[in-house]
């Protein structure tokens, strides 16, 4: 029998119950068509995971049970701050989603200079929504009890200026450092500044140099905006985290 695994928004704990939000009582009952009685892992992105039993099933209601909470011990050790500058449509979806099964920490978007994508306020809102969306649900498939955050896009200047990590990382493909030449923070947090489909422009490198971030190559090859993420993240987890 196949175990759903599901991110409820609640205050979970052990021996609880809750009714099923909407959004997910539509795809557990509507779409899986399940009953009363079936077993579910969920979570709410806090850390760990739960057992849980659906119950009560009705036209348009269900019921949770919460059992025995279960640990979960696979978080990258590297906490990655993912600065990626805005791309249109499906790439930066595809960022998100990617970084998230990657290991990624937090994701803000940003606007730069290059970037083609213009969203007014109301836009803005919906877009975030959407991009949390799509961290919940890589965060589901991976089997992360962590969502990554993903904030409300800002200026690039902005961000860079408040970068707090200890290491911060611009990729840029025409400097000759690469990831031989780092050294492993002590904190293990680590900031990444991406471009955009056209690259970041001389002077954002230069401005994000004068806050302490160093310029990065990933090989010789020029990645696209939405590859770069990946990249990066299962570099640093290879050398310094948890994929060896």
């Amino acid at each position: 029998m196949r175990i759903p695994r599901v991110f409820i928004d609640l205050p979970l704990s052990e021996n609880s119950h809750h009714p099923l939000p909407e959004s997910t009582f539509n795809h557990l009952c509507k779409v899986l068509r399940l009953k009363s009685g079936h077993p579910l892992i969920v979570f709410n992105g806090h850390g760990g995971q739960y057992k849980a039993t659906l119950e009560n099933v009705e036209k348009r209601t269900a019921e949770i049970s919460i059992g025995s909470f279960m640990e979960l011990h696979n978080e990258s050790p590297i906490k990655v701050s993912l600065g990626q500058s805005l791309s249109r449509g499906e790439r930066m979806d595809y960022a998100i989603q990617k970084a998230v099964e990657a290991g990624v920490y937090s994701i803000q978007p940003l606007f730069s200079d290059r970037c083609e994508v213009k969203l007014n306020d109301s836009r803005i809102e919906k877009r975030v929504q959407h991009w949390q969306q799509i961290a919940i649900s890589a965060a589901e498939q991976c089997g992360r009890g962590v969502v990554p955050k993903v904030y409300r896009p800002i200026l690039l200047e902005e961000w860079v200026v408040n970068c707090k990590e200890t290491l911060r990382l611009t990729l840029h493909h025409h400097t000759k450092k690469n990831l031989t030449k780092l050294h492993k923070p002590e904190d293990c947090k680590v900031a990444v500044l991406i471009g955009p489909e056209g690259g970041l422009t001389e002077k954002e490198v230069e401005i994000s140099n004068k806050q302490g971030f160093s310029s990065l190559a990933l090989g010789p090859r020029v990645l696209r905006t939405e590859t770069a993420p990946v990249v990066i993240l299962t570099a640093l987890n290879v050398i310094w985290g948890d994929l060896i």
